[in-house]
């Protein structure tokens, strides 16, 4: 399924019923009073989140959502009927603006969440409502008020405990698919990943948590480049990031340069993703090259201040640690 994280749609409420002007006819009742009834509301246009939707995709073919006008009232005070609201489902952690103005209107991050983004016109007043001592027969009603329309702006950021980082082909996809029940496309060659891709990781008892892993990251992101600042929003709402790194090619140079390049595409696409903590994975492992330079780069970070967690998303070695530690890092982070 093609993944959308934004959307743009028009809504429009309905408008309110026009109030009724009507008179009592009844025989032997000569001077029968004034008996028009109500408009009925228009319907209201309502954003809902819902868990079943994880991508805006049908939005981005269906743009018009209106609601229908109101009932017109009726003799005898009867008030019109007021019209069912319309509905437009979007996915758990998407934004509402104002495409006009590009005020936020609402962020929608529980399920079953909903905000009112056009709301109905009331319906207008029937000539009953009119009478007075000094005026008995009104013989005028209130016409319906209009209904809100408006261009809207939907943007989806993915909500996940763990964002998961680092270069193209570092083996983010594999290790996701590894330790949740995710399968996203896993091959050999850059940007396989052209989609995020959320996954529930178990452990303990009952224990779980979100992460969510993110299309690879190459210099000049933040301004675009490669999948860039298409999926850099995702990872804004995460509690922490895992920062995975891989120094099997043959080329490469170090990681603690590939740490500082990822770091710096995050700084430079938003001051707070730099402030979150991570955790820093160094994986494959499992690769005699890799194996052979584990120890000098840790030895490196570790000077940093920075623990270094030796993985090999293929075998499984070393994934229990980690997963371990993600845990008491979000239970950490949970407390304070």
């Amino acid at each position: 399924m093609k993944f959308i994280d934004e959307a743009k749609i028009y809504v429009k409420a309905g408008d309110g019923g026009d109030g009724c002007v009507s008179f009592r006819r009844e025989k032997h009742v000569p001077r029968g009073g004034p008996n028009g009834g109500d408009g009925g509301k228009g319907g209201d246009v309502v954003i809902r989140a819902s868990r079943s939707h994880s991508t805006l995709l049908d939005l981005k073919f269906n743009q018009h959502h209106v609601a229908k006008h109101g009932g017109r009232g009726e003799g005898s005070n009867k008030a019109g009927r007021g019209s069912p609201d319309v509905e437009v489902i979007v996915p758990v952690g998407t934004i509402i603006r104002d495409a006009e103005t590009g005020e936020s209107l609402a962020d929608i991050t529980t399920d079953g969440q909903e905000y009112i983004v056009a709301r109905g016109g009331e319906g207008g007043r029937g000539n009953a409502r009119f009478a007075t001592s000094t005026n008995r027969a009104p013989r005028y009603a209130q016409e319906g008020k209009e209904g809100e329309k408006r261009w809207i702006e939907l943007e989806l950021k993915l909500l996940a405990d763990v964002g998961i980082i680092g270069l193209p082909n570092v083996g983010k996809s594999t290790f996701i698919s590894r330790v949740s029940a995710s399968r996203p496309k896993i091959a050999d060659y850059p940007f396989t990943t052209l989609k995020p891709n959320l996954g529930v990781v178990r452990y303990g008892d009952f224990e779980t948590f979100v992460i969510a892993d993110i299309p690879g990251l190459i210099k000049g992101a933040h301004q675009g480049h490669g999948l860039g600042t298409k999926f850099l929003r995702h990872i804004e709402r995460t509690t922490f990031l895992l920062h995975i790194l891989d120094i099997s090619k043959d080329s490469h140079t170090s990681a603690w340069e590939d740490f500082e390049s990822i770091n710096n595409e995050l700084a430079l696409f938003s001051p707070a993703l730099i402030e979150k903590p991570q955790i820093v994975a160094l994986n494959k492992i499992d690769l005699p090259v890799t194996r052979e330079r584990m120890e000098e780069e840790s030895s490196f970070f570790k000077k940093q201040g920075i623990k270094l967690f030796p993985i090999s998303a293929v075998t499984g070695e070393g994934l229990d640690v980690l997963i371990w530690e993600i845990a008491k890092t979000l239970q950490e982070r949970k407390v304070s």
